[in-house]
């Protein structure tokens, strides 16, 4: 039992020197940042920008939540025209501020770095935040109507730019279509012409042809035999009549003769063929 009394007393001691420390090296960082703060801000007034925000860092680097450095840095990155750097500085002490009117900084001087920037929206946005938190604070609050009226501004030319880009976009591929549909109409003609030289071509072709048609003697005699009228069938031409009359007028006479003949001699006759 006095063993454990003794551990306990033991512990108790070293537990409270431990705390003692971390308090006294605390201690230490923080009044070591609030030198390096007073650095910085001599190094300010002298208007070495970079030479104070260094030393700000510095103090940032011993005390983290050191809200009044990270102020200061941001001041000074501002006045170093480092303006995005400078917005994060500002953010930090208007998270860490306990009162409302550190935040009211904080947030204009965000606002005044985003519109340096010329992101209008975060200006707005910014000097909305700093008059929630000063309400009576007339300077954020002209600045808000001049970051107002930049957006609006800006919103209308990115609006037009769009439509002159929809519209530029729109020309070209009326342009385009164009241009296709003229080589298509080209190419067409250009297949017309072919096929009218290749009629031409058949053409003559035919005409030769026919040409030497014409001078070949046996295409002349068929021509001509072609074009002699033909007899119509069931009529006879005065050609053929004539010979038919003639046919039969011999045909009589030999049937005289031999009628003739019997008479005189009484005899029977030898009958010849009758042709």
């Amino acid at each position: 039992m006095k063993n454990f009394q003794y551990f306990l007393i033991v512990f108790l001691v070293l537990f409270s020197s431990i705390e003692i420390l971390a308090q006294k090296d605390s201690i230490t960082a923080q009044r070591k940042a609030r030198k390096l703060l007073r650095q910085g801000n001599d190094l300010y007034k002298q208007q070495r920008y970079t030479d104070a925000s260094i030393a700000y860092r510095k103090a940032l680097g011993k005390d983290s939540n050191y809200d009044k450095a990270s102020y200061n840095m941001g001041n000074a990155l501002y006045q170093s025209k480092n303006f995005k750097e400078a917005i994060p500085q500002y953010e930090l002490t208007a998270k860490t501020a306990k009162d409302k009117f550190t935040k009211a900084e904080a947030y204009h001087n965000i606002g005044n770095a985003m519109m340096e920037s010329k992101n209008y929206q975060g200006a707005v946005d910014a000097y909305k935040n700093a008059l929630r938190n000063n309400p009576n604070d007339d300077e954020t609050r002209y600045n808000l109507a001049v970051a107002q009226k930049l957006l609006d501004k800006q919103n209308k030319n990115n609006k037009n730019d769009k439509n002159k880009d929809n519209k530029d976009k729109k020309d070209k591929d009326k342009k385009d279509k164009d241009d296709k549909n003229k080589e298509k109409d080209k190419n067409k003609d250009g297949n017309d012409k072919d096929k009218d030289k290749k009629d031409d071509k058949d053409g003559d072709k035919d005409e030769k042809k026919d040409e030497e048609k014409k001078q070949d003697p046996k295409n002349n005699k068929n021509d001509k035999n072609k074009n002699k009228p033909k007899p119509q069938q069931g009529k006879m031409t005065p050609e053929q009549i004539k010979q038919l009359l003639e046919s039969l007028n011999n045909e009589e006479k030999k049937t005289q003769k031999k009628m003739n003949a019997k008479k005189a001699k009484g005899k029977k006759v030898k009958q010849e063929k009758d042709w």
